[in-house]
């Protein structure tokens, strides 16, 4: 067989004896049932490598072709199953018909940019006037804060729509009280009563019952933009004017759901499905632009999003103008567009080198604890820019296997972000640790989380997560690598390529198949890119046959080390087998996620 799925029995010995990788890793099978896979390839008349993958994904048999093919029509439920949809409608549909200025507040990532920009897109096509609302990290943090609310008052917003954001802002949002209403659509976690404004749409109210809870607060806002078309509808408001195109906004939903890392499964699978279709054909300008800046060449793909479009645009709100991200998602001018794009290129390079300057010391200080066996890793550094302590915790977070605090210190006060690994929830840790008084701000979801606490109180901080997050210390030093079977380069073809990617859209929820490639032997390998941070290199195997093979994020470490200086070693790679596209032509090409000596 070209690809061959094995899986053995937790506790087996590693694949391809690789206990600890060139990244620290050990290799072993993903587990799956072979009788459901077959069941899939015959029910479904697929190739029995693509049954066997779905299979090792959770997919049942019944599951499966709405699995490959999903469909909002299918997937999609009554907006008003989600508690205050109705009231948010309304109030929407209300500030349409009588043409209110409106303000919509958002957050400075990706997500709360996408959710802004779909909001100030839909209102102003429906005759608003939106005044889109970005705080500074720096000069007003996290949310809504009673100066930004009040300002917004006295400039005229009557109604204030608070996106990817708001859900316990409770004191701020009095500020609009007796001047404007408020409408929350959110989707970090909720902590006792919401707050006193006209609708706060949250899947993850403890009083919804929705089963929504994975939706980023982009999907929530367009999930508010059809409820409130359909309010609209029912009262005749298009009865001599067109429709908006609410699909044209699924770019957004799907851009911002692969980067707030939300699975891709159910409804967002539906939702990132058709998102790259709409952003495929090119239509928002933004988009295209930075498309063009990247210098992404292949259709759109999660990769895309993830990797390329995702970073720029976080890096406006981690150290650039904080609104960046959302004016270039709602402009439609080229050319403006272009020279916007071009900045948050250049500002993804600067937070990269900033990046660069913490990460070293975080690592110093995560291996002294994790060396002591810490269940949390809680770093901390003066003058650290909190515009990228989300990031290096991340990855501290991938070398150590460990939920991971990170946070710069500046006048006395630890400002931070946390990323956490699978079953454990560091943001209801972080929300504790807030009630309790230990810090002074906290909040997140399961997986990420914001904080504050000064600095004098490090240790305590550092002791109660310890304790609350105890059964992190029963994790292994170092992260698994996945595997979902063995792969020999002569069967590596385009056409195999093309159909392990009918499984996708890939990310959280829906890991990519990782493949080992055993003794095979690096041909040449060079630096490509502006930057020199991606390694192209040609792979040759054993029995013949030659792979083209990319590596990213490889500027230094011990993988840029071995696949540079290999020499002809022969090496056990691991990776995924994509098809690309260049000039009509199809070919394929592995990724490589890490190696080992054979």
């Amino acid at each position: 067989m070209s690809a061959e799925l094995l899986s053995e029995p937790a506790g087996a010995a590693p694949v391809l004896g690789v206990a600890r990788s060139v990244s620290g890793r050990r290799w072993t099978w993903r587990q799956a049932d072979a009788r459901i896979g077959l069941a899939i390839a015959q029910r479904l008349g697929l190739p029995e490598l693509i049954g066997q993958l779905l299979a090792a994904r959770g997919v049942a048999p019944e599951q499966a072709e709405l699995f490959l093919e999903p469909t909002l029509r299918a997937l999609l439920p009554d907006p008003s199953v989600l508690v205050d949809m109705d009231a948010a409608a309304a109030r929407l549909a209300h500030a349409v018909r009588v043409g209110e200025s409106v303000a919509v507040f958002g957050d400075y990532d990706v997500d709360g940019a996408c959710a802004g920009a779909l909001m100030t897109r839909f209102l102003r096509e429906l005759g608003c006037t939106v005044r889109p609302y970005v705080p500074d990290r720096l000069k007003e943090g996290y949310g809504p804060n009673p100066a930004a609310i009040a300002a917004l008052c006295a400039d005229g917003a009557t109604l204030i729509v608070c996106v990817d954001c708001g859900i316990a802002a409770h004191a701020a949002l009095e500020a609009a009280e007796g001047s404007a209403d408020v409408v929350v659509l959110d989707h970090h976690k909720a902590e006792g009563p919401v707050p006193r404004v006209a609708a706060a749409v949250n899947p993850n109210r403890l009083d919804c019952g929705s089963g929504l809870r994975h939706l980023c607060a982009a999907a929530v806002s367009f999930m508010a933009a059809i409820a409130t078309l359909r309010e609209l509808r029912r009262s005749g408001f298009f009865a001599d004017r067109p429709e908006p195109k609410l699909l044209d906004l699924l770019d957004l939903v799907a851009l911002a759901t692969v980067c707030d890392v939300m699975p891709l499964t159910g409804l967002n699978r539906a939702f990132v499905t058709q998102g790259l279709k709409v952003m495929a054909r090119g239509g928002r300008a933004g988009i295209a632009a930075l498309l063009e800046v990247a210098q992404a060449r292949d259709l759109p793909s999660t990769y895309t999003l993830g990797f390329l479009l995702g970073p720029r645009i976080n890096a406006s709100g981690r150290i650039g103008e904080p609104d960046l991200g959302l004016r270039l998602l709602t402009c439609d001018d080229p050319i403006e567009a272009r020279a916007m794009a071009e900045r948050l290129d250049a500002v993804n390079r600067r937070r990269q080198e900033v990046e660069s300057g913490v990460l070293a010391e975080a690592f110093a200080q995560a291996e002294a604890q994790a060396e002591a066996g810490h269940p949390v890793l809680l770093v901390c550094g003066e003058g650290w820019h909190p515009g990228v302590v989300g990031i290096v915790a991340g990855r501290v977070k991938e070398r150590f296997n460990r939920p991971t605090c990170v946070a710069g210190v500046g006048e006395g006060l630890a400002k931070g972000s946390g990323r956490s690994v699978p079953g454990v929830d560091l943001g209801a840790a972080i929300i504790a640790g807030r009630q309790s008084g230990l810090l002074a701000t906290g909040g997140g979801h399961a997986m990420a989380a914001g904080f504050s606490f000064l600095s004098e109180r490090r240790e305590e901080v550092h002791a109660f997560l310890n304790e609350r997050l105890a059964h992190a210390a029963k994790l292994p030093a170092s992260a698994e690598l996945l595997l979902d079977g063995t792969l020999l380069v002569p069967g590596a073809t385009s056409d195999l390529a093309t159909e392990i990617g009918r499984i996708g859209p890939f990310g959280a929820g829906n890991e990519e198949p990782v493949f080992a490639l055993p003794r095979v032997r690096i041909g040449r390998a060079d630096r490509v890119g502006k930057e020199g941070n991606t390694i192209r290199a040609f792979v040759e195997g054993e029995t013949g046959g030659r792979l083209k093979a990319v590596c990213f994020r490889a500027k230094e470490g011990p993988l840029a080390e071995l696949l540079l200086g290999s020499r002809g070693a022969p090496l056990h790679l691991a990776g995924v087998l994509r098809a690309e596209q260049w000039n009509g032509q199809v070919s394929a090409a592995l990724h490589i996620q890490d190696a080992g000596p054979a």
